[in-house]
Order: structure tokens, then sequence, then C-alpha cells
């Protein structure tokens, strides 16, 4: 595996493939690596000759509140997980490389509507840096494809968006999220949790499947054929927060454009998260009707 933090040496090695005729797979990660990643490097290996991965801590994305200073710096091992995985090149720049004019002089990109509630109003700004250091990364890397995880569902509905909106030549390869024999979806953040609090947090995705059931019945069963959204995830949340955790939101929404659920959408996503100890965890589950 090739390793650079250099913009030239990346754009160097990107053209020489190019000359080859070889295409790209693109997958951008903070690192702190786990199997869910690795998923993501498994699934480019399939879309395309050469795969890229990247590092980086993007300060951007991080709210006022949020110590980035706390989050888990694991490089080594990082390095030796994507090289098991057959990476071929790792991109690992500093702020001072993406950011070279400071942050708060740096262009964004801002993605209507799919940023705007959710994690978005939880984590303000938050959706602006992931699209401002994707769409950069993007630029860098000029991949045919890249895969994200479908854990960070509106992410991914963000990504997905900005490509459209700005007519990029990429494809976005979703990749479904990889979970603990206990339903508990694989995160970075999984190791704030003490012994305790691991064995609760699998209750969110338990939550998630309960409502699902709910709304599946009352669509079959009800006179007219339409659930009690607002009712049925006030029920959700009040069964995660007896749990223990701390309900952020529980939304059930258009799967594609992230709006509230109407009684004639068939396809539907449950969006929630909740605060578990130290950890904010989100969930989804897709349900289709």
């Amino acid at each position: 595996m090739i390793t650079v933090t250099d913009i030239s040496e990346l754009r160097q090695q990107v053209k020489a493939w190019r000359q080859q005729g070889l295409t790209i797979a693109f997958v951008p990660t903070m690192g702190n690596l786990h199997e869910g990643h690795i998923s993501l490097v498994d699934e480019a290996h399939n879309h395309a000759d050469k795969v890229i991965a990247s590092i980086f801590i993007n300060p951007m994305q991080f709210g006022a509140n949020e110590d980035i200073d706390s989050y888990p710096r694991t490089m080594e091992n990082d390095q030796q997980k994507l090289i098991a995985a057959g990476t071929d090149l790792l991109f690992t720049p500093t702020p001072e490389i993406i950011y070279p004019k400071g942050i708060a002089k740096q262009s964004f990109v801002e993605v209507p509507n799919v940023s705007d509630g959710y994690c978005g109003e939880s984590r303000p700004g938050h959706f602006r840096g992931v699209a401002t250091v994707v769409c950069k990364l993007f630029n860098l890397v000029q991949p045919d494809v890249a895969c994200f995880g479908l854990k960070d569902y509106q992410q991914v509905q963000v990504i997905q968006t900005m490509v459209e909106d700005l007519s990029m030549p990429i494809e976005i390869i979703p990749v479904p999220t990889v979970r603990e024999a206990n339903g508990l979806a694989l995160s970075s953040r999984n190791g704030y949790l003490t012994t305790e609090e691991k064995a609760i947090a699998p209750a969110l995705q338990q939550n998630l499947q309960w409502l699902a059931q709910e709304i599946e019945f009352s669509r079959k069963n009800s006179p007219d054929n339409s659930p009690d959204f607002i009712g049925l995830t006030k029920k959700a949340s009040m069964a995660i927060d007896a749990t223990g955790m701390k309900t952020d939101y529980i939304h059930v929404c258009h799967a594609r454009t992230l709006q509230p659920a109407s009684e004639d959408d068939t396809e539907l996503v449950i969006l929630a998260a909740a605060h578990c100890g130290k950890a904010r965890l989100i969930d989804n589950l897709q349900l289709f009707l």
C-alpha cells in the first residue's frame, strides 16, 4: 500500500493509474477503523481496479461543543487493516493541507433540505463540513465510485444529493451497516461505551425494529391504512429512554427526500440518535411497504 500525505503525490499516482486505463474507487474515513470501514474497502474492490482510502479527522464537521482532540487516533493499526484489505493507496493529509487558509476563510459546500433536520439540527454546521471535505477529496482523488456506509444514512443522502446537484461523474455506492451479534451498529464512538452501556446500547436498534413492525401492522390493519407515525415514535422514544439512554431524535421519513413520512409513502427510513453515556449513537432502519 502506498501512503501519501502530499496532494501532488496523490495526483501523480492517480494520473499514472489513469494513463494505464485503470478505474478508481474511493473510501473516505476519519480513521479508528473497524469492520464497518473494511467492508467499504471490500465493496470498493468490486467496482474498480484500484482502491484509495483516506484518513482525515475533519475539523470542519465538529461542532463547538464537540472535542475533536478526543477523537481516537489509531493510524498504525488503521494502516495494517487497510493493507490486509488490499488497499492500493492511503491519503493522510493534515488540516493545513486540506484548509491552507484556515477554516474561517475556506469556501464551503452546503446541501439544502436533506442536511437540515435530524443530525443536521442536532449538530449545526456538521453537514456543511462533511459536504465540503468530501467535495474537496473528490476533486483530489477524482474517483469513478465512492463507498459510504449506510449507518450514516443522512450523510449518504447528503453526499448523493451533492453529487447529483453538482454534476459530479461519481457513482455513490451505499454499503449496508455492519453490526455486532446483538444488533449494535459498529461505530468508532462505541469505544466510549462502558461495559454497562454496551449492554443497553442495542436497545436503539431493537426499538427501531419494533417501530417498523408497528408501522407495517398499522398499514395493513388500520381502517385508513395510515400509521400514527408521531404516536408510535413517541412510544419508541420512551422505550429507549427507559433503558437509561436519552433519545436525541427518532423520526419516520421518506427514504430519499428525508421529509416526514406521509400515509402514501412506500419507501421509508426510520432515523434515530440517542446518547448513551459519553457516546452519541445513530442508527436507522429502511422499511419498504
